[in-house]
This record gives C-alpha cells, sequence and structure tokens, in this order.
C-alpha cells in the first residue's frame, strides 16, 4: 500500500510539471502589493498530496510567493500545524491578520480565498 500511495503521488507530481498552470501578469506594483498581502500566509502541506497540488496550482496562478511548509518530513512544521490548527491536516493555510491567526483547512476554500485575496 505504502509503495503505490508512492508511486501515485510521483505521478501526480509529474502531470503537476507537465502541465503547470500559467500565473497572471501584474504591474510591479500590482505584484509587490500581492507579495506583501502573501507575506502573511503560509501553506502547510504534504508534497505529493493531490489536494495540496491543486491549492500549489491555484498559487501558481495567482502569482503570489507563499510560504511552503511541508508537514510531512519536517518536525517543527507538523508540530506548528498540530497546536496551532489542532490538528494534522493538509492542506491547510496559515492565515496572520491584525495580530490573530486563521487557519484553513479544505483545499476548496482556500482556493476560493485566494482567488478572491489576489484576483
Amino acid at each position: 500500500m505504502k509503495f503505490i500511495r508512492w508511486f501515485l503521488g510521483r505521478i501526480i507530481l509529474l502531470l503537476n510539471f507537465v502541465f503547470s498552470p500559467k500565473g497572471v501578469k501584474r504591474s510591479e506594483e500590482s505584484q509587490k502589493e500581492a507579495d506583501n498581502k502573501a507575506q502573511n500566509m503560509a501553506l502547510y502541506q504534504f508534497e505529493a498530496c493531490p489536494f495540496c497540488v491543486k491549492v500549489r496550482r491555484a498559487i501558481k496562478r495567482q502569482s503570489v510567493n507563499i510560504e511552503l511548509r511541508d508537514a510531512k518530513s519536517n518536525p517543527q512544521h507538523r508540530s506548528e500545524l498540530e497546536s496551532g490548527g489542532g490538528k494534522v491536516k493538509v492542506p491547510c493555510l496559515r492565515i496572520e491578520k491584525d495580530g490573530q491567526v486563521e487557519w484553513m483547512y479544505e483545499s476548496s476554500d482556500i482556493v476560493a480565498y485566494l482567488e478572491q485575496e489576489f484576483a
């Protein structure tokens, strides 16, 4: 079973690489504004998780630089996710606004949020 997951994960990553989406073109000022907004965000994810790939593709489509944190291989990121969000479930977008931290778990919700914030 572990081999099947590993194999399917590699296929997902290969297809994502081959059919990578194009990002939006912004003016330098607009891109700087988007990057400043994204500085307060971090995506906790597993590399080959299909739902994480979906969110990373949305990030690329919006041309946003959000920090990616590997919650599978990095014990520090995994413990941050568990203590802050309450569970180890990916993808999870950590959003910090005005000193408040929000943990968003569902991939469709994350994609909708990114489209709303950066479109």
